[in-house]
């Protein structure tokens, strides 16, 4: 195969580069930049309130026929729900990586719209909405004061109406979530004496909404007729303020006497629920969270939706201001900056190294150029691709420059070897090398392409992390070899100068002395090398058991190194959550939670804090439950004592003292999407359908067990069935006597106590409800049932003649996870152990404590993690089979190329090897690293095997081509292992944002590059002697004909090499 054309050609050569430097330039421009692809699977939500029913009420009239419904919809993976004491219910739908979500949200749609009819009233009247959206936020932002001066309320509808509906018109948008309650609502709370007085129930008032509150559509006059005009009827409406509503008529008698509903009730336009109420640094906030769709971009969401608040704000009241309390893509330009960073820094090593080697600077700009035309070019292919600039696809271009590289100095290796040599033209040179090595060239970059391609078809969460990774190193690998294959070669012909007739340099400069002694240096090392490996090469038994105890190393390394899925990192936000004994009021948890706010104020990492009153990330809603977002300072003004482990330290450190409150601190999840938080998430199933309470038992016991493994920090649960709660029983006998029904009863007793949406109206151009409840001083205690009255043909009745009510226990909040009741653990993983031994940890612990019936499941980013990590040692097994069986092709022959693979073991064993000493995880991190090595350990092995045997092939005995064949690849392979183990010293010990990530792969690459090569250059020679003697035992050699000119010169180089003659003289 001839490349001379494009020697020939240089501007030929250089215009395939320059349009592969522009064609990157314009995918650069136009790729979307993420922190990881996107991997999170497409979810769907369910949600509806059933107002007043508590959560046994709610999960079995409404959940129970939705899930029944709902479960097994196309590609479904799992789904949980909950239902809640505050009536609501909530169903959250998994599908399967890759799926359309727009098709899943049709698809949950059609299901919901089958169950409907099964649903209560109250329920469907409410709508039951099914949502598109993931589960992680992308931002967090704050609505606030300085000095207090809007109370929530206002706050939470100045959003809702300004500010929500323009940022659900951006692109990506799922949702925009407000914890906070306290909508605007219309509210008739009913005074129950007054009502009793004039024989009312709620229900009375109900029908007179009903009858009053409508909008018609009366006509007009003058229609299909000969007048000159047409008149539209129009009627007044819904009602729009508190006095219009107030003067609803409820009764009026034939002396004119009327009632209104100003006279039983207190009516003024107030919030939905008043369970939740947030603060900013102790001043009233409302809190939006963003959730994006699946697929769609969160940096460009995260700029659209900042540019939006921005102009927003330029229109909000005096003193109103907003906040970002959380930012994913804080973190990832950060990160970002610090890859790019490496990326510079590591070129700059790695130009430092070739030319050390190389001696002189024509010589290193040929690489110089060609690594950024590979790296530039790669962008476009990112681009026809789909993906996406993100930490992935920067680390890979980060690994690929050693690969890159090592392909340019394989060309300027060649041409300079011709030129010792004595050849007088460059050209001329520059064409014999490339004949000699262009073979090489394209085997090993299919190698190195094979390497890569079968990863990318892996499925699953980590198949798309490697697919990511593995496409974007082999098309890098291929411009690389495209470069090596035109402009390189055109360059050495035009950069690289013959020696002088006596083949000295021209003039000896201070740096051509450094160049002589390094030379010589340089040639006692390959003497005693070539020495080393004629030792080597005659001990066939040792190598074999060298070989052995490098893939015992391998396999022992591999079972010991601590995995996980991916490192956790700084990202500048901490949430806390706080849950406080069942059923405590309001009050006493918002005196704790200005205790943990007072403490995180005085914290000087944090820049401000949101919290949450009556809601918890993990555990739901409910009075004892708060959540605290924390904003930490940005990454430049923290130092390093000043990182989000720290402060998590801190934060537990400090909250101990409060001892009636479980207080959980964590980071959000490093990969969005999933759940809410970072730990192990674990969920505890009954498939008995038994007891709350014995299920909770099991499942403490359980815990208890799991606490004491060494693996786990800390295994809770937010779970508890001891709320206190009253039983309310109707004595349907009684009722009947009376001449009433117990839905009569019960209907009342909701209207009091429970509320009901009773109508709508409309203002600021929006929809709101009607909602009707007795006031606040009759629903304080029990014993206020004997005031709440219902009418019986007799008269009226207090409502406790016809039920009796005991006290009982049970939940908050009841979970179900695959249409079985469940309960949520997080397990957060104790330093110095991976999740990944924390999963094994929950699977053992399961297996001897759980009893019958009882079982467990993992949830978000664990389940993921549980199922990839059967997938990884098939990714290597595949990538060793398909190198073996292109370098079968490649030499005919089934033997040879176990000299290149048993090689291989050695260089993974040094990555595990080296993790350990560093302490990392086997991570999606360190998997990519060992892909990598896989690829350059077969490319350094491979260029010893065919140099040696093009040797053998002129008719050289086996031992000598094996000996001369390494001693001719010495330089550029300890040149490409040096550069790389150099270039990769920054990110072993990376600093800054990321830096988690950035140290796992380094140390990884280079403990393999460095152990590897240092083992490779011993053994494989004598493997090749092994494997090349057994191939002729089968089918014997045949020798090139003497005459071929290639072969001639070949034999005449080494003829003039002194250094053979000295080592045969030993």
């Amino acid at each position: 195969m001839t490349f001379t054309n494009f020697i020939k050609r240089p501007v030929l050569s250089t215009v395939i580069s320059v349009l592969i430097v522009i064609l990157g330039f314009i995918g650069l421009a136009t790729l979307p930049i993420e922190q990881y692809p996107d991997i999170a699977p497409p979810t769907v939500v369910v949600q509806t309130t059933y107002t007043g029913a508590d959560a046994e009420t709610v999960k079995n009239s409404v959940l129970a026929p939705l899930e029944e419904s709902i479960n097994g919809v196309e590609n479904m993976t799992y789904m949980t729900s909950s239902a809640s004491n505050s009536g609501s219910a909530y169903i959250q739908i998994y599908f399967k990586q890759g799926t359309n979500a727009d098709m899943c949200a049709v698809n949950v749609q059609n299901r919901v719209s089958q169950a409907q009819a099964l649903l209560p009233a109250e329920v469907t009247r409410v709508g039951v909405t099914v949502m598109k959206r993931q589960t992680s936020n992308v931002m967090m932002y704050t609505l606030t004061t300085e000095d207090g001066r809007y109370d929530d309320e206002f706050l939470t509808n100045y959003n809702n109406i300004n500010i929500v509906p323009a940022l659900k018109r951006i692109t990506g948008v799922g949702d925009v979530q407000n914890p906070g309650m306290k909508t605007y609502a219309m509210r008739i709370w009913l005074k129950p004496d007054v009502m009793k007085q004039y024989g009312l129930m709620p229900s009375d008032i109900s029908t007179a909404l009903s009858e009053q509150n409508i909008e018609a559509a009366p006509g007009s006059f003058g229609e299909q007729s000969d007048m000159s005009y047409e008149y539209v009827m129009r009627y007044k409406g819904r009602m729009k303020t508190a006095e219009e509503f107030g003067n609803i008529i409820l009764s009026s008698t034939q002396t004119g006497q009327t009632l209104k509903l100003k006279d039983v009730a207190e009516i003024k336009l107030g919030g939905l629920q008043y369970s939740v109420a947030m603060r900013n640094n102790n001043h009233p906030s409302v809190l939006g969270m963003i959730h994006q769709i699946a697929g769609s971009n969160a940096n460009d969401i995260a700029k659209a939706v900042k540019a939006e608040l921005e102009s927003q704000s330029k229109n909000f009241p005096p003193g109103l201001e907003y906040k970002i309390n959380y930012d994913v893509t804080e973190f990832l330009y950060a990160s970002i900056e610090e890859v790019v960073k490496t990326l510079a820094i590591t070129l700059l090593l790695v130009f430092f190294v070739v030319y050390i080697f190389l001696q002189d600077f024509r010589s290193t700009l040929i690489p110089l150029i060609a690594v950024p035309v590979s790296l530039i070019g790669t962008f476009f292919f990112l681009e026809i691709f789909g993906f996406s600039i993100n930490l992935l696809t920067l680390s890979a271009l980060l690994l690929a420059i050693a690969i890159v590289v090592d392909d340019a100095i394989v060309v300027v290796e060649a041409v300079h070897a011709k030129l010792d040599l004595g050849y007088k033209s460059s050209l001329t040179a520059s064409i014999d090398a490339m004949n000699e090595i262009s073979g090489a060239i394209i085997s090993i970059t299919l190698v190195m392409a094979s390497v890569f391609v079968p990863v990318s078809f892996i499925g699953g969460t980590s198949g798309t992390f490697y697919r990511e990774f593995g496409v974007t190193m082999a098309i890098s690998i291929f411009i690389s070899a495209l470069n090596a294959l035109t402009l390189s070669p055109a360059l050495c012909a035009i950069f690289l100068k013959p020696h002088n007739e006596d083949g000295s340099e021209r003039k000896m400069s201070r740096i051509d002395r450094f160049h002589t002694s390094f030379n010589a240096s340089y040639d006692k090392i390959l003497g005693k090398y070539k020495n080393g490996v004629q030792k080597m090469v005659s001990k066939p038994a040792l190598i074999i058991g060298l070989v052995v105890v490098g893939i015992a190393a391998l396999v022992v390394t591999m079972k010991t190194t601590k995995t996980g899925l991916v490192p956790d990192e700084d990202t500048g936000t901490l949430f806390c959550t706080v849950s406080m004994p069942p059923a405590t009021s309001v009050h006493r948890t918002q005196q704790v939670i200005n205790q943990v706010d007072s403490m995180l104020g005085t914290n000087p990492a944090i820049q401000s804090r949101e919290q949450i009153q009556g809601y918890n990330f993990i555990a739901g809603q409910g009075s004892d439950q708060a959540t605290f977002v924390i904003k930490l300072k940005p990454f430049a003004d923290r130092n390093m004592a000043e990182g989000s482990m720290a402060v998590l330290g801190v934060i537990y450190k400090q909250t101990a003292q409060i001892k009636d409150a479980q207080i959980l601190a964590f980071g959000p999840p490093m990969i969005p999407g999933f759940s809410a938080n970072n730990g192990v998430s674990i969920v505890m199933e009954d498939k008995t359908g038994g007891d709350l309470n014995k299920f909770f038992q099991v499942t403490k016991n359980y815990l208890a067990e799991l606490n004491k493994r060494p693996e786990i920090q800390l295994a809770m649960t937010s779970y508890n069935p001891s709320y206190p709660q009253f039983m309310i029983d109707v004595d349907v006998a009684k009722c009947k006597q009376a001449g009433i029904t117990p839905s009569t009863v019960l209907s009342t007793l909701q209207g009091y106590y429970g509320g009901l949406y009773a109508s709508n109206f409309n203002s600021y151009g929006k929809l709101y409800r009607v909602m009707i409840q007795g006031d606040v001083q009759s629903r304080m205690r029990p014993d206020g049932l004997s005031n709440i009255y219902v009418r019986t043909p007799a008269g009226m009745s207090p409502v406790n003649e016809f039920c009796s009510m005991k006290r009982v226990y049970g939940p908050s909040n009841i979970n179900r996870f695959n249409m079985f009741t469940s309960i949520n653990i997080t397990a957060n993983v104790a330093d110095g152990y991976s999740t990944g031994e924390a999963i094994q940890a929950v699977k053992e612990v399961a297996a001897t404590s759980l009893p019958q019936g009882y079982t467990y499941d993992f949830s978000g980013l664990t389940r993921s993690e549980n199922e990839s990590s059967n997938s990884t040692a098939l990714i290597f097994v595949l990538c060793i089979v398909f190198v073996y069986l292109i370098l079968s092709a490649q030499y005919e022959s089934y033997i040879l190329p176990l000299a290149v693979i048993l090689s291989i073991p050695f260089g993974l064993a040094g990555a595990y090897l080296f993790t350990q000493i560093f302490q990392h995880n086997n991570d999606i991190y360190m998997q990519i690293s060992l892909i990598m090595l896989i690829g350059l350990l077969a490319k350094n092995a491979i260029l010893i095997v065919q140099f040696a045997l093009e040797r053998r092939h002129t008719g050289m005995a086996i031992t000598w081509s094996a000996i001369l064949g390494a001693g001719a690849r010495l330089r550029p392979i300890l040149m490409t292992s040096l550069a790389m183990i150099v270039g990769l010293l920054p990110m072993m010990f990376a600093m800054g944002v990321g830096k988690n990530g950035n140290q796992t792969l380094g140390a990884a690459a280079i403990g393999g590059m460095l152990i590897g090569t240092f083992c490779q250059i011993f053994v494989v020679p004598a493997l090749f002697v092994i494997f090349e003697s057994l191939q002729e035992k089968i089918k014997p050699m045949k020798f090139d004909d003497e005459e071929n000119s290639e072969v001639a010169s070949e034999l005449r180089q080494y003829a003039h090499r002194p250094m053979i003659s000295k080592v045969e003289d030993k």
